[in-house]
């Protein structure tokens, strides 16, 4: 059923918005100090491609710098790749075939505003908290 879904959200959704997210990752890759930005932009991009089976974690170590970056890509790049998914998440849920991709589509917003220090993970990987 994953793959299935994933299928149907490549081709209307996934490929738009990871084009999106790789053409904000070769911007932050221009400048040195912004590297970090397009790794993680790169990152969520093939997430963006097949993102049924898998999820976002954070990262309690990630620190300070993590929170300024996150900052400072939520007012550069996060919020218009965040208005992406809204948009694509729309005619998602008008068909009944595309609630689950528009659910998914929605699911990406937070690590599309705040991916530093966030790790993608497979969803049958159960955390390892406390460990």
């Amino acid at each position: 059923m994953r793959t299935l879904l994933n299928v149907i959200w490549l081709v209307f959704a996934g490929i738009w918005l990871a084009i999106g997210y790789a053409v904000a990752g070769v911007i932050c890759c221009i400048l040195i100090i912004t590297i970090p930005f397009g790794i993680a932009s790169f990152r969520i991009a093939a997430y963006a491609l097949w993102p049924f089976g898998r999820t976002v974690e954070r990262d309690p170590d990630a620190g300070v710098f993590s929170l300024i970056g996150n900052i400072i890509w939520c007012v550069v790049a996060g919020i218009w790749l965040a208005i992406g998914h809204v948009l694509t998440s729309i005619p998602l849920f008008i068909s009944v075939i595309g609630i689950p991709m528009g659910i998914a589509n929605l699911k990406l917003i937070p690590v599309s505003l705040l991916p530093l220090g966030a790790r993608i993970v497979d969803a049958d990987r159960g955390s390892a908290v406390g460990t």
